[in-house]
C-alpha cells in the first residue's frame, strides 16, 4: 500500500482560522530540538498545508545549510508522498531551483514568509536544467513528490504550517 499524506482536518472554509490555531498549538508542542534523519542528511520535521477544505500533515527534511540546499532531493530514486524537503532560504529572496541530477518529479511550493504559497511548479522535469522560479521574494521551497499538489488540492493561496513561518496575530 503506497503512504499518503495524512488529512487532518475537513471542513468548511470558514473554520479556517480555528484550524490555524490548533496546528499552532499542536506545532507548539512539539520538541524544541528536531530528530536528525542521518548525521549526513537534515534534519526531519512536521509541517502541515491547510486548503480551501482540507489540511494535510507531511515528514520533511529540512535543507538549512548551503550544502543541504545544493544536494536538495538529487539521486533519490522515490518519494513517498507523506514525505519532502523543505528548503529554508533564511530570509526572503528570489528563488530559482532546477532538476539537475534529479531522478523523479517534483512538485515546488515557493513559500513566503507568513506561510503563504505564492506559486507552485507541478510535476517538474527530472533531469532538466531550466530554471524554476516565481518572480517574487520566497522564504522557503517545499519540494513534494510529484503529482501530491494536484492530488490535494492544494493551491497558491494556501497556508504552509512549520515553525519557520511568521503568522499575522
Amino acid at each position: 500500500m503506497a503512504a499518503t499524506a495524512t488529512r487532518v482536518w475537513r471542513g468548511a472554509g470558514s473554520a479556517r482560522g480555528f484550524l490555524a490555531l490548533c496546528l499552532v498549538l499542536f506545532l507548539g508542542f512539539l520538541p524544541a530540538r528536531p530528530v536528525m534523519a542521518d548525521a549526513a542528511l537534515s534534519k526531519i520535521e512536521p509541517l502541515t498545508i491547510a486548503t480551501e477544505d482540507d489540511a494535510w500533515m507531511f515528514t520533511v527534511e529540512i535543507a538549512d545549510t548551503e550544502e543541504l540546499r545544493a544536494r536538495g532531493l538529487m539521486f533519490r530514486q522515490r518519494l513517498a508522498e507523506d514525505r519532502g524537503m523543505l528548503f529554508d532560504f533564511g530570509e526572503p529572496r528570489q528563488v530559482s531551483m532546477w532538476m539537475k541530477n534529479t531522478l523523479i518529479p517534483l512538485d515546488m511550493l515557493f513559500i513566503r514568509k507568513d506561510g503563504t504559497i505564492a506559486y507552485i511548479a507541478e510535476n517538474t522535469t527530472p533531469g532538466s536544467l531550466e530554471a524554476i522560479g516565481g518572480t517574487e521574494p520566497v522564504l522557503a521551497v517545499l519540494e513534494l513528490a510529484g503529482g501530491v499538489v494536484r492530488k490535494h488540492g492544494i493551491r497558491a493561496g494556501d497556508m504552509v504550517f512549520h515553525r519557520m513561518f511568521e503568522k499575522a496575530g
